[in-house]
């Protein structure tokens, strides 16, 4: 194996790791699935999670809770990318509206926005709604930074071309087999919240 493709293959040991998103299988598989073309035996390959300790994290998820009550689906690790992201959230919106759940629009960050906070300290959240209307997206934005400026330094200048940037932002999440995220969390989440 080269120089390289150790060190990439390391890297994203590393990342998934310090995600806090997935147990030591999860990370194998998704490493096999990234390397496929490499034929890289896994199996021998070990993997250790962090131990974080949550505490920024714990505030973002009460923030995210928060905006459920305010009928915004806010979606942890919400695809790769953005257009992913944007993607998983009217699928979840789908989900929601056949069970008769209406919400009003939707935040979200990447597993690239996540990256991001691991290695420089800022998550970018990004937000919108489901009718493609600007000024609704923007009111849903307004609400976003709201909510999240409670907690956090954020920096925003207002418009729905920019996101969201908690700043600074230590990624401190570690992995709890117990809770769901993505799509499938935020949908118990907003279901929780808005039904009680």
């Amino acid at each position: 194996m080269n120089q390289d493709l150790a060190e990439e293959i390391e890297y994203m040991k590393d990342l998934l790791a310090k995600s806090g998103f997935f147990d030591e299988d999860e990370i194998i598989e998704i490493m096999e699935e990234q390397f496929i073309d490499e034929e890289i035996d896994f199996s021998d390959f070990s993997v250790t999670l962090n131990d974080f300790d949550n505490i920024n994290f714990n505030k973002l998820e009460n923030v995210f809770e928060a905006l459920a009550a305010e009928d915004i689906v806010a979606i942890h690790n919400c695809g790769f990318d953005i257009e992913e992201g944007v993607a998983d959230a009217f699928e979840l919106f789908v989900h929601l509206r056949n069970n008769k759940f209406n919400p009003e629009g939707f935040c979200f960050y990447t597993f690239e926005d996540v990256e991001d906070a691991i290695w420089d300290d800022k998550l970018k959240i990004t937000f919108g709604d489901f009718e493609g209307s600007e000024e609704k997206a923007l009111e849903i934005g307004k609400i976003v930074a709201k909510c999240l400026s409670q907690e956090f330094s954020i920096d925003w200048d207002e418009t729905i071309n920019d996101q969201i940037e908690i700043s600074p932002f230590k990624w401190d999440k570690s992995f709890n087999g117990e809770k769901e995220y993505e799509i499938e969390g935020a949908y118990e989440t907003y279901v929780k919240k808005t039904g009680d």
